[in-house]
C-alpha cells in the first residue's frame, strides 16, 4: 500500500556513520516519560548542516533530520478506536502527531503535497507498524473540493472520523517584511493557513458525534509576531481567534476544539524557508536554548485528542521552550 518503505536515513549520505537514533539527536529519554534535563534533551541542529533546502522540504535532504519519537514515542491506547484527519501529516509535526496517534489506538489519514509522497509513505509505513490503518490522500488544501474530498475519504476509508488536526501550512519568511511580500505569496499563505482550515472543519463537523475534537496548530507568532513572517503571524493570530470562537460554537454539540501552539521547532520547512543565517541560529533565543523537536509537540496533540481533556475548550497550549503566549 505504500510502496518503497526504505528508512530515509538509509538513503543520504553522511561524513560521520552514526545509528538513525543519534541522527535525530535524542541524547538520554528511552521514551516521553523518562526523566531528563530538558535543555540536553535534544541536540541543537547543526550549524554546519544549515543549508537550504527546496521547498516544500523533504526530510530527507535534511542534513539533521528532525525527531518524530519514531524510536521514543510509547502509547497507552489512549485513543483506541478513534479515528483522525491530519493535515500536513508527511513530515514535521505531522508526522509526529500521526505516529503518536497510530500507537495510541487510532487509525490515521493524512493529508499532503504531492511533491512530499516519499514523506508520506514513510509516514504510513509508521503507522502500519504500530497495527493501525493509513490513509495517505496527496493534493493541495488550497481547493476547497479537495479538503472536502480529504473529509470524506476518512468517512469512507476510516469508517467515521472523531479527530480532525488542521495542521498544514505555508510560510515564506520575507527579509523586508510587508515591502517584499508580494500579492500572490499572501494569498497562499492565507488560503493554505486560514482558508484550509475553515474549508476542513466546515466539512468535518457533520460527521463529528459528541466527544470528537478538532486540534488547530497555531504559533507562538500569533503572539511575538516576526516582521519577516508578518503573513504567516496574521494566519496563526486569525487561528487562535477562530479555535476560540469554533470551541464556542460547537460546545453544545459535544465538540471540543483546541489549539497548540509551537515555538521554535525543527522541521523540514524550516531550512526550505528561512535564510541560512537564521536556520543556524534557529530556537537558540529561547529559554531552553535550542529548538523543540516534533517528537516534543505530539504529547500535547493527544491530550486535546483523548478524553483526559473532556473540560477543555477553546483552550491554546504553548509548547514553546519558555517563550511566553502573553
Amino acid at each position: 500500500m505504500i510502496g518503497d518503505t526504505r528508512a530515509t536515513t538509509a538513503k543520504r549520505e553522511c561524513t560521520v556513520v552514526r545509528s538513525p537514533k543519534q541522527r535525530r539527536g535524542i541524547l538520554m529519554a528511552k521514551d516521553q516519560y523518562s526523566g531528563q534535563n530538558p535543555q540536553a534533551q535534544f541536540e541543537q541542529p547543526d550549524r554546519q548542516h544549515s543549508n537550504q533546502i527546496p521547498h516544500p522540504g523533504r526530510t530527507g535532504d535534511m542534513q539533521d533530520e528532525p525527531d518524530h519519537g519514531e524510536d521514543t514515542y510509547k502509547g497507552t491506547g489512549r485513543l483506541t478506536g478513534k479515528r483522525a484527519v491530519i493535515t500536513g501529516g508527511d513530515s514535521g509535526i505531522g508526522r509526529a502527531v500521526a505516529i503518536a496517534f497510530a500507537r495510541e489506538g487510532a487509525d490515521v489519514l493524512i493529508a499532503y503535497l504531492p511533491d512530499e509522497e516519499d514523506d508520506a509513505r514513510d509516514t504510513a509505513r509508521l503507522i502500519d507498524e504500530a497495527g493501525r490503518k493509513a490513509v495517505t490522500v496527496p493534493g493541495d488544501v488550497r481547493s476547497e473540493s479537495h479538503c472536502e474530498a480529504i473529509v470524506q475519504r476518512a468517512v469512507t476509508e476510516l469508517g467515521g472520523l472523531d479527530i480532525l488536526v488542521n495542521n498544514a501550512a505555508y510560510q515564506m519568511a520575507q527579509p523586508g517584511g510587508i515591502t517584499d511580500i508580494t500579492t500572490e505569496q499572501f494569498d497562499r499563505v492565507m488560503k493554505t493557513n486560514l482558508y484550509a482550515m475553515f474549508w476542513l472543519t466546515k466539512a468535518a463537523v457533520p460527521h463529528l458525534r459528541p466527544g470528537s475534537t478538532i486540534i488547530n496548530t497555531a504559533s507562538i507568532q500569533a503572539y511575538l509576531s516576526s516582521p519577516e513572517l508578518l503573513d504567516y503571524a496574521t494566519t496563526k493570530a486569525g487561528i487562535v481567534a477562530f479555535t476560540k470562537a469554533l470551541a464556542a460554537n460547537l460546545a453544545q454539540k459535544g465538540i471540543r476544539v483546541n489549539a497548540v501552539a509551537p515555538g521554535p521547532v525543527w522541521t523540514p520547512l524550516i531550512p526550505a524557508t528561512m535564510p541560512p543565517e537564521k536556520v543556524a541560529a534557529f530556537g537558540e533565543q529561547t529559554p531552553m536554548g535550542r529548538a523543540g523537536q516534533p517528537a516534543e509537540l505530539a504529547p500535547a496533540y493527544v491530550f486535546f485528542a483523548s478524553p483526559e481533556s473532556s473540560y477543555v475548550t477553546g483552550e491554546v497550549l504553548g509548547v514553546t521552550g519558555g517563550q511566553p503566549l502573553s
